[in-house]
């Protein structure tokens, strides 16, 4: 992951700043020369530059995972340079078909719709919606009809295609691949032409349709942008991506006892991967930090300092604050250090059985009991429903006073 760089005696002391905003908690910046040059040619001439994220609304909520590109995106809008949030309203008709091992079902303009409503709301959560150009990628898709994109897809070859890393997998694998997803980068890159963009933001999965950005911008006669890849941010259970389908995912809109609580529930390892990612605060006061926990400091106290910026910064101080005592109510003094991880089949899952299954309690019967004496708790809300089912994700369970346990339902 890229730090800060070191000093340039040819750059001006604010390209070094902006170059180091830049590289933050990034994985690549490509190529890092063009971006300087950009930055440089920016500062001497008072035009801002072009910055480019695409989101494909394909589920109605935005959950931290997102942030982690819009956090950058803010950060350069905070340096003067426009920032252009882009709703893939046509992109999501395709699929994108990075990291995936089958076709993704195409969405209908109807499905696709109510998503986008709310992207742009919450995206204004983080991005500052009076500096920020929102577009549509319909808006040049659509009218370039059947004999534009023809003409697109002479500018590109298929054996580059396949040099796609999930392509080239599904290939020699036999497994589908639909003519249809050739388009879903083609388009994508598009995009950059039609914008004019100067740098196009992207988790490290879209690296092959970043690029082509670049590649479709020449072949137009512009400027290549350049590209900037952020690490895809691990969900609650520490191990896969953030992401919806895991259950594993926290939606910025959720209310800000359940935000915290989640927060508070992360490991203490991913704890620092998270305030990389996610927090405001410098490199140098997390470090600090990072030192006071390793020479004896509660981990719990930096957790709760995370888990307050990110509450506050989706809801206000004084909701942060709430959700604080909230949640040492709730728990009875909070979650142990150390919460033993526990990894369970057979999603959805009862309540009674999970319990019987994680060792929590002896029998089915004997985890009735305890839920209707109201001796469970998931997240720190109490379980009054025996009938109640668990989907697959990550569960954090008490049961009484001392037993825990970090279920991952699969």
């Amino acid at each position: 992951m890229n730090q800060a760089p070191e000093p340039q005696t040819s750059m001006s002391p604010q390209v070094q700043h902006a170059l180091g905003v830049s590289l933050r908690g990034s994985e690549e910046l490509l190529p890092q020369d063009e971006w300087v040059k950009k930055l440089v040619r920016s500062e001497v001439t008072g035009q801002p530059l072009r910055i480019k994220l695409g989101l494909d609304p394909t589920a109605p909520d935005i959950h931290l995972g997102h942030t982690v590109v819009l956090n950058k995106m803010r950060q350069l809008q905070d340096l003067g340079h426009q920032v252009i949030f882009l709703i893939g309203d046509f992109t999501s008709m395709i699929g994108d078909p990075s990291g995936r091992n089958t076709t993704r079902p195409a969405l209908t303009a109807e499905q696709i719709r109510p998503n986008a409503d709310t992207y742009y709301k919450q995206a204004s959560m983080v991005l500052d919606p009076s500096k920020t150009e929102i577009r549509y990628n319909s808006e040049w898709s659509d009218p370039l009809g059947a004999r534009g994109m023809i003409q697109l897809a002479a500018k590109y070859n298929v054996a580059r295609m396949m040099e796609r890393d999930d392509f080239h997998k599904r290939f020699h694998s036999g497994q589908s691949i639909s003519v249809h997803e050739f388009l879903y980068p083609l388009m994508q890159g598009y995009d950059s032409v039609a914008l004019k963009s100067d740098l196009e933001l992207g988790g490290t999965d879209q690296k092959f349709n970043l690029l082509m950005g670049r590649h479709l911008q020449q072949e137009f006669g512009q400027e290549p942008q350049c590209i900037l890849t952020m690490p895809l941010l691990e969900g609650l259970d520490g191990v896969d991506k953030m992401s919806k389908s895991k259950n594993n995912y926290i939606a910025i809109t959720e209310e800000a006892n359940t935000m915290f609580a989640k927060v508070m529930s992360i490991s203490d390892t991913l704890m620092w991967r998270w305030y990389t990612l996610l927090s405001f605060q410098s490199l140098e006061a997390i470090a600090a930090l990072k030192a006071e926990v390793d020479g004896g400091r509660n981990p719990r106290d930096a957790k709760v300092m995370l888990a307050r910026e990110i509450t506050s910064r989706f809801h206000n101080v004084a909701l942060a604050d709430a959700a604080e005592q909230d949640f040492v109510n709730r728990s009875k003094g909070g979650l142990p250090d150390v919460i033993p991880d526990v990894h369970i089949g057979g999603a959805p899952l009862g309540i009674a059985a999970l319990l019987k299954a994680a060792g929590l309690a002896p029998s089915t019967s004997e985890a009735n009991r305890l839920i209707e004496g109201s001796g469970v708790r998931i997240e720190g809300s109490v379980v009054s429903d025996k009938a109640l089912k668990l989907e697959a994700g990550v569960h954090v369970v008490q049961v009484g006073k001392r037993k825990f346990a970090r279920i991952h339902l699969s």
